[in-house]
C-alpha cells in the first residue's frame, strides 16, 4: 500500500432530515438565519378535535321523544329457525358453516337480537327449508322453479 492510500478520505453520506425535524423550532431558526425562505402557516382548526361538521338531522335526534333502537329479529322467526335447525339435527355451528357467517350471528338471530338481513334470512330458509319472510312464515320452503 502507498502513502496515498492513506491520504484519502471516503465520505459516507448522510441521509436527508425528515420533515418532522425541518419543523422544529431550532431547524427553522437555522434557516433564518442562513437566510433561506422559511413559510410558516396557521392551519384552520389545528388544535381542535373536531372530525366532521355537525350533521343536519342531529336537531331532529334531539326532538325525539322516543329511544331509538334498530329492528330485531321477531320471536317468531327466532323460534322457527330455531325449530328448523334443530329438525335437521344442525348445531348453531354447522348451521353458520352452511350459510357463510359466523355462529354469533346464528346465535342472535336465534336470540331474537339480531338486525333483520334479508340475504342472511334467505340462506337460513334454504338450509332448514323453512320460509321465514313474507305472508308464509313458517310454511316448508321450495326452491325457485319447484313447486
Amino acid at each position: 500500500m502507498s502513502e496515498s492510500d492513506w491520504d484519502t478520505v471516503t465520505v459516507l453520506r448522510k441521509k436527508a432530515p425528515k420533515a418532522s425535524t425541518l419543523k422544529t423550532e431550532t431547524a427553522v431558526n437555522q434557516a433564518r438565519r442562513q437566510g433561506i425562505p422559511v413559510e410558516t402557516v396557521q392551519k384552520y382548526n389545528a388544535g381542535t378535535n373536531k372530525q366532521h361538521a355537525a350533521v343536519k338531522n342531529t336537531s331532529k335526534l334531539d326532538r325525539e321523544s322516543e329511544e331509538l333502537k334498530h329492528k330485531t329479529v321477531s320471536h317468531d322467526v327466532s323460534k322457527l329457525i330455531m325449530q328448523g335447525r334443530q329438525a335437521k339435527g344442525l348445531s348453531q355451528k354447522d348451521l353458520a358453516t352452511k350459510i357463510c357467517e359466523k355462529p354469533q350471528i346464528v346465535n342472535d338471530y336465534e336470540a331474537g337480537r339480531g338486525i333483520p338481513n334479508n340475504l342472511i334470512l334467505g340462506k337460513i330458509e334454504r338450509v332448514i327449508g323453512i320460509k321465514l319472510r313474507g305472508k308464509e312464515i313458517g310454511t316448508p320452503f321450495a326452491p325457485p322453479g319447484k313447486k
